[in-house]
């Protein structure tokens, strides 16, 4: 198992990314794919592309991002990038509905986000599992599904 305790580096600084062009360019960059929810972990266990076993364990004051460059070393990356995260969106009926959909996906801690009057959920699990809960407001015509999006 690789165990993997800081964050080096961000792929995107222009030494981090010339040393990992060339390791590409022999296959040495491993990958490990998260969920944006993943991001605010300190602790956990993944496997990275190439089915290398990753504990990793960061101190608080680090936190996971796209890029993140876990391990640099002479023969050997590995970076870290997220997956896409889906938006359901959602427009509500009126002003009032708006409020109470915006205070029901606070009580869930739901990721959401507006863009204009859609108010945008995050999935980071099943989207049956959302439209379930959200069931009696899209049932009643409190709110509409408008649709679903696919955005970093």
């Amino acid at each position: 198992m690789l165990r993997l305790t800081r964050i080096v580096g961000n792929a995107t600084d222009a030494t981090v990314a010339e040393r990992l062009h060339a390791l590409e360019h022999d296959g040495l960059v491993e990958t490990i794919t998260l969920d944006a929810a993943d991001t605010a972990r300190k602790r956990l266990r993944v496997a990275t592309d190439k089915g290398t076993d990753c504990a990793i364990a960061l101190a608080r004051s680090e936190r996971l991002a796209n890029g993140a460059v876990l391990l640099l070393e002479e023969g050997r990356a590995v970076v870290v990038r997220m997956r896409e995260t889906m938006w359901l969106a959602l427009g509500p009926r009126d002003m009032a509905a708006a409020l109470e959909l915006g205070y029901f996906c606070g009580n869930l801690h739901w990721r959401v986000r507006f863009e204009g009057t859609l108010l945008k959920v995050a999935l980071d699990g099943p989207r049956e599992s959302y439209l379930a809960r959200l069931a009696q407001h899209l049932e009643d015509g409190r709110a509409r599904l408008v649709d679903e999006v696919e955005s970093g």
